[in-house]
C-alpha cells in the first residue's frame, strides 16, 4: 500500500509512474461500479498502472479484467491527473509521480468477481459514494466522469 505525500512540486522527487483507471457505470448511468482494496480496504474504482509493452487502453482493460473479472471496451478518455504537488510513496521505498489516465469503459463479458487484489465490488450512486471510505484521488475521477464532458479533463 502507497502512502500520498503532498508538498510544493514533490512530485519531482520522484520517478514518473503512467496509471490507468476505469469507471464503469450500470446500464441507466446512476450508479459506478467500485472495488473494495484487499490491501488497505478503501473503496476504488479499477485501476493500475500500465506495464512495459502495453498501450494505455490495454492496460486499462487489463486492470478491470484483473479486479473484476469483468471484460470491457474503452469508450472514451475522461481525463488525465498529474499533480506535481502529490508524490507516490510505496512500502519498498520506491516514490513516484503519478500520471494517472482516465477512461469510461463499458462491459462486453465476464463475471463480476474478487480477485486478489479485492475483497468486494458493488455498483454505487454518488450519494452513496459520497459516504465510503474510499481513495480520495478517485472521487475526483469519478465526478469527472459523470458529467459527460467530451473534452478529456486536464489536472
Amino acid at each position: 500500500m502507497s502512502k500520498t505525500i503532498f508538498g510544493d512540486r514533490i512530485g519531482a522527487t520522484g520517478k514518473i509512474l503512467v496509471g490507468c483507471s476505469a469507471v464503469v457505470f450500470n446500464g441507466t448511468r446512476e450508479k459506478v461500479l467500485l472495488t473494495r482494496r484487499a490491501d488497505n480496504g478503501q473503496w476504488c474504482l479499477p485501476s493500475g498502472h500500465m506495464e512495459p509493452g502495453e498501450s494505455a487502453v490495454e492496460a486499462c482493460i487489463r486492470e478491470v479484467k484483473e479486479e473484476t473479472g469483468l471484460s470491457v471496451r474503452v469508450k472514451r478518455l475522461v481525463g488525465i491527473y498529474t499533480n506535481p504537488n502529490r508524490l507516490l510513496e510505496y512500502p519498498d521505498g520506491n516514490k513516484f509521480h503519478l500520471v494517472a489516465l482516465h477512461f469510461e469503459a463499458e462491459v462486453t463479458g465476464g463475471e463480476l468477481s474478487i480477485s486478489a487484489e479485492t475483497t468486494d465490488f458493488g455498483y454505487f450512486t454518488l450519494l452513496e459514494i459520497n459516504a465510503m471510505d474510499m481513495l480520495e484521488i478517485h472521487r475526483e475521477r469519478i465526478e469527472d466522469a459523470v458529467t459527460g464532458q467530451i473534452p478529456a479533463f486536464m489536472r
